[in-house]
């Protein structure tokens, strides 16, 4: 059993910034990958940006010079920090991490529970 934790959202002016977290709880191996993704209503789900166990990060181009992913290992912790934020930032943030639970099963990806992130004009 994995559990991640997320933790940040809130209603945000424009411009402003906020930090979204996420850990990581339970029973596995190790982590490799860990990223955000967000929804807004009626939109798909959208990739904002990932980060390798090594810290190499890599994001979309909607958020691209406005945001940066970190992460702290010892903790298992992975942050979003999303600066300069305009109303189509408004969404539900989701954390996920993929996860080895074990040393001979392939890596599972597991979800946060969503943060309401909203950006008023």
């Amino acid at each position: 059993q994995v559990q991640l934790v997320e933790s940040g959202g809130g209603l945000v002016q424009a411009g402003g910034s906020l930090r979204l977290s996420c850990a990581a709880s339970g029973r596995f191996f190790s982590i490799t990958d860990m990223g955000w993704s967000r929804q807004a209503p009626g939109q798909q789900r959208e990739l904002v940006a990932v980060i390798t166990s090594g810290g190499f990060a890599t994001y979309a181009d909607s958020v691209k010079g406005r945001c940066t992913i970190s992460r702290e290992n010892v903790t298992n912790t992975v942050y979003l920090q999303l600066n300069t934020l305009k109303p189509e930032d408004t969404a539900v943030y989701y954390c996920n991490a993929a996860v080895r639970r074990g040393i001979m099963v392939p890596t599972t990806t597991y979800w946060g529970q969503g943060a309401q992130v909203t950006v008023s004009s």
